[in-house]
């Protein structure tokens, strides 16, 4: 996915942001202990997928609080971790896809549906919450895509645990995993993207004189 909004011109995080993200880490976290555990009993590569995800935008949370009130060259740092991490979830997503292709597991699709609706209440809550900083800078941006991309995937899920049911085969469940690695794969190139911007800018606004020091490394 293509990165279309700019570099912003805002230089502080905008109001409510901090108290957003904390509630989106505690979400996250306890999503991901309980999609962790139903992936490990359903056996569905989509659901662990889904949990890792939890776990990986937990992580970003806590990254983006870290460097919350530095100036925009270490907030496009951050994001630049972010970007790189989504891409890399996304190829560990597609390895272990053709990993059980060729175990030949075929998950639990009850346990897949109702965790999966769970995790899309939960996750629509951190979207909603989230929606109005969706064009910030592209360390907001960030975990704008990811809350975004995690309620995509859940409903991804259940769609998937539909097509096992239906079809007593693995391969639904192995399809919309593969989806899933894609996504986190084009996120994270759009996030590095506009960090790489974000970057430059606050590098030529500190070279100028009088740069404003909430850009100084």
């Amino acid at each position: 996915m293509a990165c279309s909004c700019s570099a912003p011109e805002p230089k502080s995080p905008a109001p409510g942001f901090r108290r957003a993200l904390w509630i989106a880490l505690w979400v996250n976290l306890a999503m991901f202990f309980v999609e962790g555990l139903a992936s490990l009993s359903s056996g569905s590569v989509s659901l662990m997928a889904d949990a890792i995800d939890f776990f990986g935008d937990s992580a970003n949370y806590i990254l983006s609080l870290t460097v919350l009130s530095m100036g925009m060259l270490w907030r496009g740092r951050a994001a630049m971790v972010k970007g790189i991490t989504m891409t890399v979830f996304g190829l560990v997503i597609w390895a272990r896809a053709v990993w059980v292709v060729q175990a030949g597991i075929t998950p639990e699709p009850l346990t897949m549906g109702a965790v999966g609706l769970l995790a899309l209440a939960a996750n629509v809550s951190v979207v909603a919450l989230l929606f109005r900083f969706r064009e910030g800078d592209s360390d907001m941006r960030s975990v704008w895509l990811c809350s975004r991309n995690d309620a995509v995937s859940n409903i991804a899920v259940m769609v998937a645990a539909l097509g096992v049911f239906g079809t007593g085969s693995a391969w639904p469940d192995l399809i919309v995993a593969a989806i899933m690695g894609t996504l986190a794969i084009t996120a994270g190139i759009s996030v590095v993207r506009h960090a790489r911007s974000d970057i430059a800018e606050a590098k030529a606004s500190k070279a100028q004189p009088g740069a404003a020091s909430s850009s100084s490394r």
